[in-house]
């Protein structure tokens, strides 16, 4: 690396060192892109592989499980399974929960979130403490409490037992704490002198403000009340009342020969997740970027 020296004037590096930066970013940038693809085609192989083997025979599948062609294509069993089982009752069911979770889960967390990263209130470091204890209990291990509780108060086998769980999110509370305190506070302490209350300054002033955060608990909210599968396994015993993977995992149990209906019933239980991610990829990657998520 050298440099030049003109009268009156500051040294100048040369362009050696945009040329070897240049060349870093553009190393750094096909790694980054052999990595992407690797990863993409570590997800995208199983699911054309089981799309693939959705539309093929049954024979042709005994004969050849991992055949990528057949000589004829079918869509018998999405047919056969759309017919013999409820699933139109399955997708409604997951579509009401998820998006009621959704918006009672968005609604109680931002306030939440508001309450710790702008309210001055005597055990507010405690409230934050029990919140990320939270983050650490595994769902699996209060499983047991819920069910005695929501037994006790006669909720089994309604949608309350599913929704009212997924309220109390220690990480979108998290996340909704950490954008909020993100927001400057004279803008608060100017919503205040001009006699805005808090549940104004919450409303019109952070919530809109605060969309990224919105869209990204949203999303994952729907997405994880939408693959819930041991608590729904639980809760719900008829079997028009059960979720999308609850009612498929008894669809592939009872078809274990049967492996075109069992792809099928597969390629149809993530049909919604994708897409719900390719209508709001954009949203997805603003609000973790964002909030911080990592």
């Amino acid at each position: 690396m050298t440099t030049s020296f003109a009268p009156g004037a500051t040294p100048v590096l040369r362009r050696d060192t945009e040329v070897e930066g240049g060349k870093g970013t553009k190393v750094f940038n096909r790694l980054a892109a052999t990595c992407l693809t690797l990863f993409g085609l570590i997800w995208l192989v199983p699911f054309v592989w089981a799309l693939v083997t959705s539309l093929r025979p049954d024979n042709e599948i005994t004969a050849n499980p991992v055949s990528w062609w057949s000589s004829h294509w079918t869509f018998s069993a999405y047919s056969s399974t759309l017919h013999d089982n409820p699933i139109g009752w399955w997708y409604l069911n997951s579509f009401l929960i998820s998006t009621l979770s959704v918006v009672f889960t968005v609604v109680v967390c931002s306030m939440i979130g508001f309450a710790l990263a702008h309210l001055k209130f005597r055990g507010r470091g405690a409230v934050t403490a029990v919140v990320l204890i939270g983050l650490m209990v595994p769902t699996q291990g209060t499983v047991l409490p819920q069910f005695i509780e929501f037994r006790s108060i006669h909720l089994l086998g309604t949608y309350w037992a599913l929704i009212l769980p997924a309220i109390a999110a220690p990480i979108a509370v998290f996340v909704f704490q950490s954008f909020l305190r993100g927001i400057p506070e004279p803008l608060i302490e100017a919503a205040r002198l001009d006699g805005a209350s808090w549940w104004m300054i919450y409303r019109r002033v952070c919530m809109p403000l605060c969309r990224p955060a919105v869209s990204a608990v949203a999303i994952l909210t729907f997405v994880s009340s939408w693959n819930a599968f041991l608590w729904p396994l639980l809760v719900l015993t008829q079997t028009k009342s059960q979720t999308i993977p609850v009612g498929l995992s008894g669809l592939v149990g009872g078809s274990a020969n049967l492996y075109a209906e069992v792809m099928a019933s597969s390629v149809l239980g993530i049909l919604p997740l994708l897409a719900v991610f390719l209508l709001f990829q954009r949203q997805i990657v603003q609000g973790v970027a964002q909030t911080g998520i990592k």
